[in-house]
């Protein structure tokens, strides 16, 4: 039996707004931004989350120390993007959920000197909770935005404190994983 954390309704409406700063646009448009506020603010590390995402990361040359996958495309299965990395880590992540597993798994990754891709089985989207709460202050979690853009979430106390209270209001049960 695992600890699974698990949206309400009411959480679920409220994480349908960025977390961060949204920059809208194409991903040419987006990236050429994200570049830009990356050599200004000289994060600390930086943490994609998202298959989409992620590889326009790369492909425009702003290189995540974490990338956190899942192989699928708005809910639909994808052939696994490629993403160059030093080490891959595994974790079981059913959707609309955030199961004990995942926080060691990003806190290793997160802390990992060399380039970690975390491949989840089932859903990456609210590992950007885990990802904000476990990253080092200065850090930048990118994710995608559906029809609109990319969020970037700057890791501060502050972001830290919201995004904690967000996981606190999760419904908890324990279940077996499949």
């Amino acid at each position: 039996m695992i600890k699974i954390r698990r949206l309400t309704p009411t959480l679920r409406k409220k994480l349908k707004f960025p977390l961060g700063l949204l920059i809208r646009g194409k991903s040419d448009e987006t990236m050429k931004q994200l570049g830009e506020l990356v050599e200004r603010e000289k994060p600390s590390r930086i943490i994609s989350v998202g298959d989409v995402v992620s590889e326009s990361m790369t492909k425009h040359g702003i290189f995540p120390q974490v990338m956190i996958v899942d192989n699928r495309v708005m809910r639909e299965p994808i052939t696994p993007v490629y993403l160059e990395a030093d080490q891959t880590l595994h974790l079981k992540n059913p959707p609309g959920t955030l199961t004990d597993q995942a926080w060691p798994t990003i806190q290793e990754a997160s802390r990992q000197m060399q380039r970690t891709k975390v491949v989840v089985d089932g859903e990456e989207d609210l590992l950007t909770l885990v990802a904000v709460l476990c990253a080092p202050e200065k850090s930048l979690v990118v994710y995608g935005q559906p029809y609109e853009g990319i969020v970037v979430v700057k890791v501060t106390e502050q972001t830290k404190g919201m995004v904690r209270q967000i996981v606190e209001a999760m419904e908890i049960s324990f279940e077996k994983l499949k």
